[in-house]
Order: structure tokens, then C-alpha cells, then sequence
């Protein structure tokens, strides 16, 4: 079933999302890859402040390519989530709703999106190009020095996704693999 939600999440809509659901996402979402997850981590375990807030929230694993000019932002296809899995629980328990990359998670991830009421999506992979249209606004809002693993704000249209790992823990590559 096809479903347009807005971002940041509201839980009442998340927890009647179906793992195999099609959502279309529209609203404010943030990037952050691998180094960005480390500093936010390192700064969460220091009791510093991170960049944006959690509540609610969608982190999209991924970080473009340069832009061509007259666009917003270049490619912007997911990144393989299982890399960020060591700090998504910590990320979750602090009000992350949601999440967007590629691929499988780990069992620590699955029990935080289901103590959280979360939810996983992922987007398709090699479809970077047809992604970054549906990207209105990008802005660089923290770890400038990291490059295209910077933190971004983006404004996103109708994004597409698959509700991957849903709030009870149903997943969708263990339903059909």
C-alpha cells in the first residue's frame, strides 16, 4: 500500500505503518553517515550537544555527490545502514523515529526500533539520481569538514521508501529471503 506521511514522525502514523508498506515522505529529514554518527555519538557520551535534534526525527544514511549546477544536490542514493548499527540504539533511545538507508540491521538495532516505537525504511539502491529529485532544499548544518559525510538539513518531496523493520519488529527481509 502506498502512503504519503510527513517528517518529523508522529508515532500515532509510525505505529500503523507495515513492514512492505510504500511510504512517500515529505517534510524535514537529516543526513549523517559514518563519521558524523561517531562525533554525534562521542558528543552524546561527553554530554555535549549534537547538531539537530532527535525527536522525532529521520536520519537518511547518505551523502551525495557534488551537485550538477541548477540542482539542489547531486546523486543521493542510501548508504549500507548496518554501518551506523553500533550507535542507532543510543540514537533511538534519545528520540530518533526513523531511519532510512540500505540493507539489514542487527538485533540490538531491530529491539531499539521496537522499544521505540520506530520504524526503518529503506530506499533503493543505484537510484540516486531519481532520489535527489525528490530533495527541494539541502543545507549543510554541522561537521562542514567532513564533506559529503557532513550533517544536512533536507527538505524533501514525496521521497520513496519501504518500511523495512516496522514498530513491532516485523521485518521485511526476513519475510520474504
Amino acid at each position: 500500500m502506498d502512503i504519503k506521511i510527513s517528517a518529523p514522525l508522529k508515532e500515532e502514523k509510525i505505529i500503523n505503518l507495515k513492514s512492505g508498506d510504500y511510504v512517500y515522505i515529505t517534510g524535514t529529514i537529516y543526513t549523517a553517515r559514518d563519521a558524523a554518527h561517531k562525533r554525534m555519538f562521542d558528543a552524546i557520551n561527553e554530554n555535549k550537544e549534537i547538531p539537530m535534534s532527535l525527536k522525532d526525527n529521520i536520519i537518511y544514511y547518505m551523502g551525495p555527490s557534488p551537485a550538477r549546477e541548477g540542482r539542489v544536490i547531486g546523486s543521493a542514493g542510501p548508504t549500507t545502514a548496518s554501518r551506523m548499527d553500533k550507535y542507532a540504539p543510543t540514537l533511538l533511545d534519545l528520540g530518533l523515529k526513523g531511519m532510512i538507508g540500505k540493507g539489514k540491521r542487527s538485533k540490538e538495532v531491530i529491539d531499539a526500533v521496537v522499544r521505540n516505537k520506530c520504524v526503518y525504511f529503506a530506499a533503493v539502491g543505484g537510484a540516486g539520481a531519481l532520489l535527489s529529485k525528490c530533495i527541494k532544499k539541502s543545507e549543510v548544518i554541522a561537521y562542514d569538514d567532513l564533506g559529503t559525510e557532513a550533517i544536512r538539513k533536507l527538505e524533501v518531496e514525496d521521497f520513496p521508501a519501504i518500511v523495512v523493520i516496522d514498530s513491532k519488529g516485523n521485518n521485511l527481509y526476513e519475510m520474504v529471503c
